[in-house]
């Protein structure tokens, strides 16, 4: 049996095309947030225009200054375009867009960045929900991945984040600010 495992080791490197927070297109590496000794919080959805991905966008934008203050840098990916990324961001968030985001949306239509993350539905060609969390070492410290019937909680990747920052042992229901063991 190969080894499956991700977390602890090196994530996977990427350079992908993406749209940019201004609705520039630009190019987006887990060497240049690495270079910036800044956190990853990468986080595969399954496509543009769905019903539950806009709710996750939304939401990871609206906590993008407390993921700043945590010395992170947010990245989306889906399999779509950069191109469709745009058209959707353009689009008012009463009329099923997403309106603008405050972080990157990168574009997978190769697939090979969720497939080396180990998301991709071959099959259909869209990636799962996928949340991975990498240090500014490119460790791949935290690892998610659920149908993409389910949205995530972004007060818990923040949480989260803030457990792994501690660089101690988290108790159950840790909590910022509580002692570690």
């Amino acid at each position: 049996m190969t080894d499956k495992r991700v977390v602890a080791k090196q994530a996977p490197r990427f350079d992908m095309e993406a749209l940019m927070p201004d609705g520039s297109f630009g190019r987006i590496s887990l060497e240049m947030i690495m270079k910036k000794d800044k956190w990853t919080v990468l986080f595969f959805y399954p496509m543009d225009f769905s019903t539950v991905c806009p709710t996750e966008i939304i939401a990871f934008s609206d906590h993008y200054d407390a993921f700043r203050q945590l010395d992170a840098e947010i990245i989306g990916v889906s399999t779509d375009t950069i191109h469709s990324h745009r058209v959707w961001t353009e689009m008012d968030r009463d009329q099923k867009g997403i309106g603008s985001v405050n972080y990157p949306l990168a574009a997978d239509p190769s697939h090979s960045v969720s497939r080396d993350y180990g998301v991709l539905i071959e099959e259909d060609g869209i990636a799962l929900r996928g949340l991975f969390i990498i240090s500014p070492e490119g460790e791949l410290v935290y690892a998610q991945v659920n149908h993409h019937n389910i949205g995530r909680n972004v007060s818990h990747t923040l949480h989260t984040l803030q457990a792994l920052q501690t660089e101690g042992f988290c108790p159950a229901d840790w909590e910022p600010g509580t002692k570690t063991l």
